[in-house]
């Protein structure tokens, strides 16, 4: 008998299987004001985003992060809002699903067990969806590297990635995510998403310097079940717009990676 699956988890699963792969908007509450945030985020669920997720790599004040999803509820968002935590400062009553996530690449206890057994009772207690990820540092990293005081893995290692991925599943854990940070000058290359992807069967996460619809296309292809922009969105001036373009990316991939198979 599987593990029983949340709502939100079940969500995601469903609309992988029905579209092949989807689309996630990150919102960090340290760029973004509430008000932004819920008009980005109204903008991005009407433009094909499956959920919004909020987070940052340094984000140490709850109140921002209670305001922004707030502001998102009372705008009339209807997609979840998923928790991406960078600690346990992070965890917010407001969302719908934290991902509750070990930093797998981390050279401190604290980012691999530390801070999710400090936050594991407050998300039980206020009835948060928790979903499991292994959560992996790759190439430039960025903030999230340096303060998870991870060792990224270089970008031509695909295999090192992989074995941590294989890592992951064997643990339990029941996503994966390949970070290349936060505007990352590139992202996560097409070899190591496809190694993984060979490597691993539960949905494979890839995020970070995704600034545009070919580099979406290309993870896509190569075997990203979800594909999560932020930097990109934030920045847009039309964020509808952006978004229809990486959804449109991320169809062309999908056709390309069933036409090779």
């Amino acid at each position: 008998m599987g593990p029983k699956l949340g709502k939100v988890e079940r969500y995601l699963l469903e609309r992988i299987q029905g579209d092949g792969a989807i689309h996630m908007t990150l919102l960090d509450p340290e760029r973004v004001s509430p008000e932004e945030a819920a008009a980005i985020a109204k903008e991005a669920e009407e433009a094909g985003t499956s959920a919004i997720m909020v987070g940052g790599s340094t984000l140490a004040s709850t109140e921002e992060l209670d305001a922004v999803i707030l502001a998102m509820r009372e705008g009339g968002l209807s997609v979840p809002i998923i928790l991406f935590p960078n600690n346990v400062t992070g965890i917010s009553k407001h969302a719908d699903a934290i991902w509750f996530m070990s930093l797998l690449n981390s050279t401190d206890p604290y980012f691999l067990i530390g801070a999710q057994v400090l936050g594991a009772p407050l998300v039980r207690r206020l009835g948060l969806e928790a979903i499991p990820m292994g959560y992996i540092i790759i190439g430039y990293g960025g903030a999230a590297g340096i303060i998870g005081r991870a060792i990224p893995i270089p970008y031509e290692k695909p295999e090192i990635a992989a074995a941590y991925a294989m890592a992951a599943e064997c643990m339990g854990m029941r996503f994966v995510y390949l970070e290349a940070g936060s505007g990352a000058p590139r992202p996560v290359p097409e070899t190591m998403i496809a190694t993984v992807r060979r490597a691993i069967s539960i949905p494979l996460v890839v995020g970070g310097g995704l600034r545009d619809g070919e580099s979406v296309e290309k993870a896509v292809r190569a075997g990203a079940d979800i594909v999560v922009t932020g930097t990109a969105v934030e920045k847009s001036h039309r964020v509808g717009d952006k978004i229809r373009g990486f959804i449109s990316a991320i169809k062309r991939g999908i056709r390309a990676r069933l036409a090779r198979a």
